[in-house]
């Protein structure tokens, strides 16, 4: 009875901000070695069915950087990489494509089909609803550097999003983007889980991977921030503390808030239920970046 009691509680603990995020979107960007485990996924998919069954509306986006590499590395495609970003020529993207569009995103279509849900992948094999252009970066001497297919997303079919949740379906979205002419672009997930919610001022963006959030000493667990605004994760961006592949997930966080998203969290898939306990508990268990 003191067991039923305790879980009771938590369901009071959840009712206020289940309440306060009905009818909210909430994008989730899954990547990270999570990917590479499938019950981790099994255990975030039933999260994210969660999510849709008390009232919210997920976006799920995800990469897939590693089963790429695999896969490039079975066609004997050594990959090339520019500033850290993969170079992709039409061989690589064609890969790409295929690994994200055809096999991470339908397989994670099929499970949340399998656990009772129902989701919908939104890509060029459906119906697309990133759309990008060419990204250039530049060089050390202030020179464009060609990334091959590689974009950013610049806009997206909102009115498509909005349709497939008013369904009660999860949108599932893998990180290929199309330009203006329909051709397709290898997009970073990270900032097309930004770019996205940015451009729908979505109430929640949700990292998931392999990592808690934010320290101020990634040696020390104990430095984990739970919470941090804009104006610190700047100075820690500056002064290196945060580094690495955690600057672009940051960066993008920090462009999304100041386009009028909520809140960030970043919260690491292996534990189980973090985006459950970050969203719906008190304490939450990643960092929650604020404006």
């Amino acid at each position: 009875m003191d067991e039923a009691i305790r879980k009771a509680g938590v369901l009071i603990e959840a009712l206020g901000w289940i309440r306060e995020f009905r009818d909210r979107y909430v994008v989730i960007k899954l990547g990270g070695s999570t990917l590479e485990n499938p019950e981790s996924v099994k255990a975030f998919l039933t999260d994210v069915l969660f999510l849709e069954t008390v009232g919210m509306r997920p976006i799920l986006i995800h990469g897939g950087g590693k089963d790429i590499s695999n896969a490039m590395e079975t066609a004997g495609i050594q990959p090339r990489w520019v500033n850290g970003r993969r170079y992709t020529d039409e061989q690589t993207l064609d890969i790409a494509a295929k690994v994200l569009c055809g096999q991470i995103c339908q397989s994670l279509v099929d499970e949340i089909n399998r656990q009772g849900g129902r989701a919908m992948g939104l890509s060029y094999l459906t119906a697309n609803c990133m759309i990008g252009e060419k990204l250039t970066l530049k060089g050390e001497n202030n020179e464009d550097l060609d990334l091959g297919f590689v974009g950013h997303v610049t806009d997206i079919d909102a009115g498509l999003i909005e349709r497939v949740t008013s369904a009660g379906l999860i949108p599932v979205i893998p990180s290929i983007a199309m330009d203006r002419t329909g051709h397709r672009l290898n997009v970073n997930a990270d900032t097309a889980a930004a770019a996205v919610a940015r451009l729908l001022r979505v109430e929640k963006l949700v990292f998931v991977s392999d990592v808690p959030g934010i320290f101020l000493d990634k040696n020390d667990p104990k430095t984990l921030l739970s919470h941090i605004d804009v104006k610190r994760c700047r100075e820690l961006i500056a002064d290196g503390t945060i580094a690495a592949g955690m600057v672009p997930k940051v960066e993008a966080a920090l462009e999304a808030l100041e386009a009028g998203v909520g809140k960030i969290h970043i919260v690491d898939g292996r534990m189980p239920h973090s985006v459950l306990l970050e969203i719906y508990s008190d304490t939450g268990v990643g960092t929650e970046i604020v404006a």
